[in-house]
């Protein structure tokens, strides 16, 4: 009898452990994984996309799906260019900001649920994980705002008078990272007192786009008058390496005024790509090896400035629209809108839904997720 009992229990492990399986498999599904890009995206030029946020069938080619409008363009105005792009499971919402102002969308009914606006502006905004907090950089100006993401309300402000910019949430909650266009240094924020906390640096110049790994014990920021990128140790404070693209020449770039202005890494951290705006290319290094070692370029349509990833790590997004497949460095497809016209945009963002809610959302600035995928 003992026997026996040890063999139904067994038995019942087994059938409730496919059981399992297969509703997990029945929930992957049923995951359908889009692809929010803001527009105008680049600057305001409404010929790569035109006005609103177009959304994109990730898991059927890349195609077209739909146009949510944000802000209507009245006669003899121009379009406000999109400045950053973030948004939240936890609450089922997406935030676009322009430099005058910062909106809020539901994702279940496509809805504006507030667009506000603050002293100073607004540029390249990021969200806490939990959704609560959203910290946004005055457009070039001295300080960011803090923000309630549920109201839009102002919590209180961080002042670093280094031209804010770019920012980062990191992905554990715990620290937020301000980066200015005219300082060298990173100011590194603590999320409970939503005050700074310490710096990385100085690099070598002023910082421009830049990314964090999983384990925020690295920044790799791209600075000005740079073809490749610098790399910090937020621990330290100290900048470990520069890297410099061997193979390319600098030249003219159209907009940002620097040779890179775009640097990612792809979510297992394995990688590392960085834009080139004057040959029209992305270069990827080997992640793995430190400093990273420069492995491939890839050509694209126009000059790049910026580049993130899908959460699985298969696609890669630089700005002039191309999708990448990483594993092979191929381009796949080519992002168009509903008219056929070519869509460029540096603020797109993924978000995965499962049974018609977001369940999980990626990010505009390419962050390492190698530790938070396992």
């Amino acid at each position: 009898m003992k026997f026996v009992r040890f063999g139904l229990f067994l038995l019942c492990l087994f059938t409730f452990g496919l059981f399992s399986f297969l509703a997990t498999m029945d929930a992957s599904r049923d995951e359908r994984n889009l692809l929010y890009v803001a527009a105008p995206g680049i600057r305001n030029y409404v010929e790569f996309g035109g006005v609103g946020v177009l959304v994109f069938d990730m898991d059927n080619g890349h195609r077209w799906m739909k146009r949510i409008p944000t802000l209507e363009i009245k006669p003899g105005q121009e379009a406000e260019n999109v400045k950053g792009v973030c948004a939240s499971a936890a609450t089922g919402r997406l935030y676009v900001s322009t430099p005058q102002r910062l909106i809020c969308i539901d994702l279940a009914t496509e809805k504006i649920l507030w667009n506000r606006t603050y002293p100073g502006g607004c540029d390249r905004m990021s969200i806490t994980p939990d959704g609560k907090a959203i910290y946004l950089p005055s457009f070039e100006g001295p300080h960011w705002h803090v923000v309630d993401a549920a109201t839009g309300d102002v919590i209180t402000r961080i002042e670093t008078n280094s031209g804010a910019h770019n920012t980062v949430c990191g992905l554990n909650g715990k620290f937020a990272y301000l980066a200015g266009l005219k300082s060298p240094v990173l100011t590194v924020a603590d999320v409970r007192t939503h005050k700074a906390a310490s710096t990385v640096g100085p690099f070598s110049n002023s910082i421009r786009p830049f990314t964090v790994n999983s384990r925020e014990s690295l920044v790799y920021v791209n600075v000005n008058d740079l073809l490749g990128f610098e790399i910090g140790d937020t621990n330290t404070g100290k900048m470990l390496h520069r890297v410099e693209v061997t193979g390319y020449q600098k030249g003219p770039v159209k907009r940002h005024g620097c040779p890179s202005h775009g640097v990612g890494l792809t979510p297992d951290e394995s990688e590392l790509w960085v834009s080139d705006a004057a040959n029209n290319s992305m270069h990827v290094f080997d992640a793995t090896v430190m400093p990273p070692r420069q492995i491939k370029s890839i050509k694209l349509r126009e000059q790049p400035g910026w580049i993130t990833f899908s959460l699985d790590g298969k696609y890669a997004y630089p700005s002039t629209g191309e999708v990448i497949n990483t594993r092979t460095k191929e381009i796949i497809t080519a992002l168009s809108d509903e008219t056929g016209r070519a869509v460029h945009s540096e603020k797109m963002i993924q978000i995965v839904f499962s049974n018609g809610k977001p369940v999980r959302t990626g990010d505009q600035f390419g962050l390492g997720r190698k530790q938070t995928n396992h």
